[in-house]
């Protein structure tokens, strides 16, 4: 069992930047594929972000190429994900998601997930 706990959400202006962060209760951090999700009010998940255990592959959505940064310290057991230009259409619940298979992350179905934190972006 892998427990999860984001942190770093907040209000923040549109152009402005934020990162989030999410620590992972496990011995076998780097063995697990990490991504980022969110989910805005009355619409479906969506998957933002993923990293490899090893840090060394990444993939983003589309609507956030070129604005955020997912990255990890595995000595930590934590993956970041650094925010920037934020536009109102990222206002969303973002949390993190663990998975061993990098695949299931990027297809949106890993195995363990956060709660979730608030990130508000006003126009």
């Amino acid at each position: 069992q892998v427990q999860l706990v984001e942190s770093g959400g907040g209000l923040v202006q549109a152009g402005g930047s934020l990162r989030l962060s999410c620590v992972a209760s496990t011995r076998t951090f780097s063995r697990y594929n990490m991504g980022w999700f969110r989910q805005a009010p009355g619409k479906g998940r969506e998957f933002v972000a993923a990293i490899s255990g090893a840090g060394t592959i990444t993939n983003y959505g589309d609507s956030v190429k070129g604005r955020f940064t997912i990255s990890r310290n595995n000595a930590k057991n934590t993956v970041y994900l650094q925010m920037n230009s934020l536009k109102p259409g990222d206002t969303a619940a973002y949390c993190c998601g663990a998975d061993p298979s990098l695949r299931r992350v990027v297809a949106g179905g890993p195995d363990y997930w956060g709660q979730g934190a608030q990130v508000t972006v006003s126009s």
